[in-house]
């Protein structure tokens, strides 16, 4: 009989797909499809490892409670890992984070608390503060810190890096990614460039984030911070796990093109993917004049559409937004 033992083990080996529609540039470009993970996005890998290493290091008890602060997707794929190995989740996350999302969370056995999306990170309110405050009143928890935790970025080095390697026979010639955490970037980043340092590595970033500005100047620049729509990527702070020698450029996308993307990835190539799905292949459009039709572009795409039925995928909300 050919079975898996628990949800767990089928995590990774996702495939790569041509795409023949969205695409303007003369590159072939592949998408790794990170939804055909169990918890549908590229966030199970790093949250089991975060978990693993975790437990292997002592820090992480029976019974204990995994305290994090997540915009969805790290929470899912920690959910799937704790109802597996008996830890209680505590999740907290921003009130601009899809409905769907924090149902599904709570579906999956977690506490959620909702915070503030328009506060400083150092903010008591902010929800990257409420993670910290709970793992300080909660006994026996652990917060991940999937932002600094560089066991982030080691999975997908250990995992997702050596997938893209061996689908492209090492034909590889850009890898492009929406940038948050930092972690899926950084470690794929370093698996390949390890294999051939031409390859070029471009991220994601949205309008309201620092990412691209303190990649080119080293300045952070709190008057880039404001609020936008766009989910899963971009950031007000410099996650740990941002190498950001390993990366190559920054190219920013309105949440109007994101969103306007990711739909059009669904209705032309048949792939129900999420916000920053979209975000990735208008970047990969925008600089369309550096690619050459011998280049082997990958884009990776992080997770699910059905995680944003009521807002990109929802008509009302799109008109609301002036996108449509």
């Amino acid at each position: 009989m050919l079975y898996y033992k628990n949800i767990l083990e089928t995590i990774g080996d996702t495939p790569l797909v041509k795409l023949n529609k969205v695409i303007s540039a003369s590159a072939m470009v592949l998408a790794k499809i990170e939804s055909f993970n169990p918890g549908h996005s590229t966030k199970d890998r790093m949250a089991l490892k975060m978990i693993e290493d975790a437990e292997k290091k002592g820090i992480l008890k029976k019974g204990g409670t995994v305290i994090e602060a997540t915009s969805g997707n790290t929470g899912m794929g920690l959910a799937l890992a704790c109802i597996n190995k008996g830890y209680n989740l505590v999740c907290t996350t921003s009130d601009k984070q899809s409905k769907e999302k924090i149902d599904i969370l709570k579906a999956m056995g977690a506490e959620v608390y909702v915070c503030p999306t328009d506060v400083h990170p150092d903010d008591p309110k902010s929800y990257y503060s409420v993670a910290k405050r709970l793992n300080v009143e909660i006994p026996n928890s652990f917060y991940p810190n999937q932002y600094d935790n560089l066991s982030n970025s080691k999975a997908h080095y250990e995992t997702t890096g050596p997938e893209i390697w061996n689908q492209t026979n090492g034909q590889i010639t850009h890898f492009v990614v929406g940038v948050g955490t930092g972690g899926t970037i950084s470690g794929i980043a370093k698996f390949l460039k390890e294999q051939k340092t031409s390859i070029k590595i471009w991220g994601v970033d949205t309008y309201g984030s620092v990412f691209k500005k303190f990649h080119e100047t080293g300045k952070f620049d709190e008057s880039e911070i404001y609020p936008y729509l766009t989910e899963g990527i971009g950031e007000d702070i410099i996650p740990a796990n941002v190498n950001f020698n390993l990366i190559d450029h920054f190219e920013k996308v309105s949440d109007k093109d994101g969103a306007l993307y990711t739909r059009r990835l669904a209705k032309e190539e048949g792939i129900f993917a999420g916000y920053s799905a979209g975000s990735a292949i208008a970047a990969i459009n925008q600089l369309k004049g550096q690619l050459t039709q011998n280049d082997v572009v990958v884009v990776l795409l992080h997770d699910h559409g059905s995680r944003y039925l009521a807002k990109i995928f929802n008509d009302d909300w799109m008109k609301k937004q002036n996108f449509i």
